[in-house]
C-alpha cells in the first residue's frame, strides 16, 4: 500500500484554513483508486519541533494507482485547492505504507520463542 501524506501548519500561519478544508476534503474523497483517509491532529510534541499541526494521509493499492490519482482531473483540483488554502506553505511525502496488528506480530514472536509467554 502507497500513501500521500500531506504535512499541514498550524492556524497561526493558515488562519482562514479551516474554511476551506471540507471543500478539500470532498474534492480528495473523489479521487480513483483511494482506499481510505485519516487525519490527525498533533496533540503534543514530544521531543524535537515540529512545523506542523496537522496530518492527513490519503492511502492508495499501489504506487501507480496513488500516481494515476494525483494526475486526474479531481487529484489536480484537490491539489489547487490544496496550494490556495495552504498558500504552498505545506509539504507532501509519498510512502511505501505497511502494518501489522500485534495479534499477528505476537504469533511469529511465539513461533520463534515458544517459551515465551509462558
Amino acid at each position: 500500500m502507497y500513501k500521500l501524506i500531506i504535512l499541514i501548519p498550524g492556524p497561526e500561519t493558515l488562519p482562514d484554513f479551516h474554511d476551506h478544508w471540507p471543500n478539500f476534503l470532498h474534492q480528495v474523497e473523489q479521487l480513483p483508486g483511494l482506499q481510505r483517509e485519516a487525519t490527525s491532529h498533533i496533540h503534543h510534541v514530544l521531543f524535537g519541533s515540529v512545523g506542523f499541526e496537522m496530518v492527513h494521509e490519503l492511502f492508495f493499492n499501489s504506487m501507480e494507482a496513488m500516481q494515476q490519482a494525483l494526475a486526474s482531473p479531481q487529484g489536480k483540483q484537490a491539489a489547487s485547492t490544496l496550494h490556495q488554502m495552504t498558500h504552498g506553505q505545506v509539504s507532501l511525502l509519498l510512502a511505501d505504507h505497511r502494518e501489522d496488528d500485534m495479534v499477528n506480530i505476537r504469533k511469529f514472536t511465539d513461533l520463534a520463542n515458544p517459551t515465551h509467554g509462558s
